[in-house]
């Protein structure tokens, strides 16, 4: 019998990031954000000093370069400092 003995891959690739990757919306004066989620066509992002979510297209998100991650980690423990952030 024809592939009898093959796996099927019911799996489809995931072109997602992984949770809490640092992301950039292009669309939003490159703000950065935490990714979320999937929220049907868009995904979730939040700021990384805390905050409200907001929802992106896919298309206008682009993964944070090192020193734009690096400011957002910066900001986020300046207030955190300030007693601004948990």
């Amino acid at each position: 019998m024809y592939g009898e003995n093959l796996c099927p891959n019911n799996q489809e690739p995931s072109d997602l990031p992984a949770l809490g990757t640092l992301l950039v919306d292009t669309s939003r004066a490159d703000r950065v954000g935490e990714f979320r989620g999937p929220a049907g066509p868009y995904w979730s992002l939040r700021p990384v000093g805390g905050g409200a979510e907001w929802e992106a297209e896919p298309r206008h998100v682009r993964p944070a370069l090192l020193i734009e991650q690096l400011r957002a980690r910066t900001a986020r423990l300046n207030a955190r400092s300030r007693g601004e952030v948990l």
